[in-house]
C-alpha cells in the first residue's frame, strides 16, 4: 500500500532535506485564496491540492500568472468546482508566480532490487516525451552528485542559454545531495517527484513535488543497509584470502568428474573429455556407480573411494536429487570446492528451488564453495583447466568472464580463439545458488592473472552486494558489463514523472556509471572493450591521432572520433615539418595523417614513432594494415604464382605487413600509450599476415576504424573516472 503526499506536504518534506521552495499558503474557499495572494504579491498560482491528486495540469488543475484578487477568486471558485469524489478532501494552494527560464526534474526512487537512487533529467511537462534522464545509488555525495549532473550531457540545457546564466552546478549538487539524504533518512519513502526544479534568476526553485509513501514502513526511522542473502557464504576481504579462497573452484589439484559417461552425448562425458584434453595437468578422477573406464580412467564407484587430500573439486554432472548427498560425501574424503553442472534445479519449478535451498544448506554444513547449478562450466588457463559441459577452450589471456548465461562464455571463448587476445579465468554462474557474480568479481579483482573482468548479467538480484563490488572492482581492475533483459521492477513509481523516467535501465546504467564500470550494448563491444583494456595503457588525455594508409579509412575514423568523447588532435608545427621531411608533398598535412600511397619501406614505422612519442598525443590508431599482403595472396592464387618476379614482391608485401603490427605494439609499450590497429581483415582474413603478427605479439586487431574509436573512448573514460 501507498500513500501519496499532497503537494504542500511534499513540497516541505523536501524542504527539509535543502530542496529549495517558495513561500505558499494552502486555504479553503476563494476568498482565502485571494486573501493569501495579497499577502504573498501578484502574480500568482493557484493550484487543487490534495493527498490523491498527480498530474495536476494535464487535468487543467493550474492556474498561472494570476495578476489581481478577482482572477484569484475565479481560479479558486473553478478548481474546487473541478474536484471529483475520487479526489478527497481538497484545498487550494496559492504561490507567487515564478519566471523559469528552464525546468528540470530531480527526484528519487527506491528499486526493489537496486534500492535508493537520484534522478535528475528534462523537467516540466515535457519529463516523460522527451526522456531525457539519468540516475546514481544513494548514498550521494558532492562529488557523486557533480558526476550525475555531468551524465546528463545537456550543455544547451545546463549551460548558457539565450543571454540566460548557466545553472548553477554546486546549487543543484546541494539539492541532489539533499534528495540522497532525504532517501537514505527515510525508509518509508518510495519515491520523490520535484518538477518543475525551476531555473530562475535567483536560482532553484521547486514549483512542484510529490512524494510516494511505502504504508508498510511508516514510522521507520533509518532506511537499514539491504540484508545480505543467506545462501552467500562469508568471503574473506583481503586479496590473498580471497585467492586461498577460490584456489580449489580455479586451480585444483585434483578434479573429479561426478557423473562420468561413456556415451559421448552425456554431460559427464563431454565434461571429463574437456579436461582431458585440453592440457589440465593434475590428477582426474571419474564417478560413476557402474564402474568401468572412461576415456582411459577408471570408474570409482562410491565417493568413500576419493583419495583422501588429492581432489579438490568435483564437477557433478549427476541428477539434481542426487546432489546435496554427493557434496557431502565429496566434503568429507577434503573436497572443498564444486561446480554443479546438472540442470533442474529453480529453473524447473518449486521441487527445483528446494533442491537449490538444499545445495545452499551443504555449503553452510561443510564450508564447500559451490558454483551454479544449471551451469555450464568454467575455465581456468593458467592451469590448462577446461571443464566446460561445451567446447571451446579459450586461449590464455587476460580477461576474466563471469556470466548468467553460459552461452556468453561461449561466445566469448569463441571470440578469443578468433582473436588470440585470450582468458585467464571464465565461468558461467548459472542460478547461483551459493556464490554469484559479485562473488566471482572479487576473486578477479584479486587474481594476479586477470586484467580486466567481463560480467554478463540478466537480472540483478544480489542489489546492493553487487553495486559494492563493481564500485570496489572498478577502482582497482576494469570491469566491462553487458546487461540483458529488462523487467518493471524499477517502474514502482507509476504515478510519478519520476516513476515513469527511472527504468531498470536507466538505473542500471547510472549504477555503472557511480562504479566506474564499462557497460556496453553488445558483446561485440564487450569483447573490443575488454581485449583493449588487456593489451593497450590507459591513456592520459583525448588527443587522437590518426595515421592511414588511404583517405576513406581515415575520413571513417574523424568522424567516429568527432562524435566521441575523444579529440581529432591538431598537430603540432613540430610534427607538420617533420612528417614534411619523409613523406611526399601529396600527404594529407593534418590529421588524419595520410599517406597517400607514398609509403616506401620504413615510412610507416618511423612516422607512427613521431606520433605516438610527440607529447601532444595521447593515443594513435593505424589504419590499413593488411592490404598490400591481401594482394600479395591475390598473387599466391593466382596462375602466374610462382614467375613474373612475384615471389619477391610476395614476400615483401607479407614481411612489411606483419612489420608494421609489431611496430604498433613496440610504440606503444616504448611510449606507454594506446595504439590501436584496425582492419576488416581481421574477419576476413584470419590468414593474413598482419593478423597472424596480431596473435603472435599479443594485440588486438579491432575490425573497423568505428569500433577502434569505441573501445579506445571507453579507455578514455576509465583512465579519466580513475586518475
Amino acid at each position: 500500500m501507498t500513500q501519496t503526499l499532497s503537494e504542500f506536504e511534499s513540497k516541505r518534506l523536501v524542504a527539509e532535506y535543502g530542496v529549495p521552495v517558495a513561500e505558499e499558503r494552502l486555504v479553503d474557499t476563494p476568498a482565502a485564496a485571494a486573501d493569501a495572494a495579497g499577502d504573498l504579491g501578484y502574480p500568482v498560482v493557484a493550484k487543487l491540492c490534495g493527498e490523491g491528486l498527480a498530474h495536476k495540469t494535464e487535468r487543467g488543475l493550474v492556474r498561472l500568472g494570476l495578476a489581481d484578487a478577482e482572477a484569484v477568486t475565479v481560479a479558486a471558485v473553478e478548481l474546487l468546482g473541478a474536484a471529483t469524489p475520487d479526489d478527497g478532501p481538497v484545498q487550494v494552494l496559492v504561490a507567487p508566480m515564478a519566471r523559469a527560464s528552464r525546468e528540470l526534474i530531480v527526484g528519487g526512487i527506491v528499486d526493489p532490487d537496486l534500492g535508493p537512487a537520484v534522478l535528475l533529467g528534462v523537467g516540466g511537462v515535457l519529463a516523460e516525451v522527451a526522456g531525457e534522464a539519468v540516475l546514481r545509488p544513494t548514498p550521494l555525495d558532492t562529488r557523486g552528485a557533480h558526476g550525475l549532473i555531468a551524465d546528463l550531457d545537456q550543455d544547451a540545457l545546463l549551460g548558457s542559454f539565450r543571454g540566460e546564466v548557466p545553472v548553477d552546478s554546486d546549487e543543484l549538487a546541494a539539492v541532489l545531495v539533499g534528495l540522497s539524504d532525504l532517501l537514505m533518512g527515510r525508509p518509508d519513502v518510495r519515491s520523490v517527484d520535484v518538477n518543475p526544479l525551476a531555473v530562475t534568476a535567483d536560482g532553484l526553485l521547486a514549483l512542484d513535488a510529490l512524494v510516494e509513501l511505502d504504508e508498510t514502513r511508516l514510522g521507520e526511522k533509518d532506511r537499514p543497509a539491504a540484508p545480505e542473502p543467506e545462501r552467500r557464504p562469508m568471503v574473506a576481504r583481503t586479496h590473498a584470502e580471497v585467492r586461498e579462497r577460490f584456489r580449489p573452484l580455479f586451480e585444483p589439484r585434483g578434479i573429479l568428474v561426478a557423473g562420468a559417461s561413456s556415451h559421448p552425448g552425456k554431460f559427464g562425458f563431454v565434461a571429463l573429455h574437456n579436461i582431458l584434453a585440453h592440457g589440465y595437468e593434475g590428477e582426474v578422477f571419474g564417478l560413476n556407480a557402474k564402474g568401468g573406464t572412461v576415456l582411459g580412467i577408471d570408474m570409482l564407484r562410491d565417493p568413500s573411494e576419493i583419495p583422501e587430500g588429492r581432489v579438490d573439486l568435483v564437477v557433478a554432472c549427476t541428477p539434481p536429487a542426487a546432489n546435496a548427498e554427493l557434496l557431502r560425501a565429496c566434503a568429507a574424503r577434503g573436497v572443498s570446492a564444486a561446480f554443479v553442472a546438472s540442470g533442474g534445479y529453480s529453473e524447473a519449478g518449486p521441487d527445483g528451488v528446494e533442491l537449490e535451498r538444499e545445495l545452499a544448506a551443504v555449503a553452510r554444513e561443510t564450508g564447500m564453495l559451490i558454483a551454479g547449478p544449471n551451469g555450464q562450466g568454467l575455465v581456468s588457463t593458467p592451469v590448462g583447466l577446461c571443464a566446460q559441459i561445451v567446447a571451446p577452450d579459450p586461449p590464455p589471456g587476460r580477461i576474466a568472464v563471469a556470466s548468467q548465461s553460459g552461452n556468453f562464455v561461449s561466445g566469448f571463448s569463441n571470440l578469443a580463439r578468433h582473436s588470440g587476445v585470450g582468458i585467464s579465468r571464465a565461468i558461467s554462474a548459472g542460478n547461483a545458488a551459493v556464490i554469484g557474480i559479485s562473488d566471482y568479481l572479487g576473486y578477479f579483482t584479486a587474481d594476479d592473472d586477470t586484467a580486466v573482468s567481463f560480467l554478463y548479467l540478466e537480472g540483478v538480484g544480489e542489489g546492493g552486494r553487487l553495486i559494492r563490488g563493481l564500485t570496489d572492482a572498478a577502482a582497482e581492475k576494469p570491469v566491462v558489463v553487458l546487461k540483458g533483459g529488462s523487467t518493471e521492477g524499477g517502474r514502482a513509481a507509476a504515478v510519478s514523472h519520476t516513476g515513469s523516467l527511472a527504468g531498470d535501465d536507466a538505473l542500471f546504467d547510472g549504477i555503472c556509471r557511480a562504479a566506474l564500470a564499462t557497460r556496453v550494448g553488445s558483446l561485440e563491444e564487450a569483447y573490443d572493450a575488454a581485449a583493449t583494456f588487456a593489451t593497450q595503457p590507459l591513456p592520459t588525455g583525448p588527443h587522437t591521432v590518426v595515421l592511414t594508409t588511404a583517405g576513406g579509412w581515415g575520413v571513417a575514423a574523424a568522424d567516429a572520433l568527432t562524435r566521441s568523447t575523444l579529440e581529432l588532435v591538431a598537430l603540432p608545427e613540430r610534427l607538420v615539418v617533420a612528417l614534411d621531411e619523409r613523406l611526399p608533398p601529396r600527404w594529407s598535412r593534418g590529421n588524419p595523417v595520410d599517406l597517400a600511397g607514398g609509403e616506401t619501406r620504413d615510412t610507416i614505422p618511423e612516422v607512427l614513432s613521431l606520433l605516438v612519442d610527440d607529447p601532444d598525443v595521447d593515443a594513435a590508431i593505424l589504419l590499413g594494415v593488411g592490404i598490400q599482403s591481401n594482394q600479395a595472396g591475390a598473387f599466391r592464387a593466382g596462375r602466374f604464382f610462382p614467375g613474373e618476379g612475384l615471389e619477391r614482391i610476395v614476400d615483401y608485401h607479407e614481411r612489411q605487413d606483419a612489420r608494421f603490427v609489431t611496430a604498433a605494439v613496440e610504440a606503444s609499450r616504448r611510449a606507454g600509450k594506446p595504439v590501436l590497429v584496425a582492419t576488416e581483415l581481421a574477419i576476413a582474413a584470419p590468414d593474413n599476415p598482419a593478423v597472424v603478427a596480431a596473435k603472435e605479439a599479443g594485440t588486438y586487431l579491432h575490425h573497423s576504424a568505428e569500433r577502434a574509436v569505441r573501445a579506445l573512448e571507453h579507455l578514455h573514460r576509465y583512465a579519466r573516472a580513475t586518475a
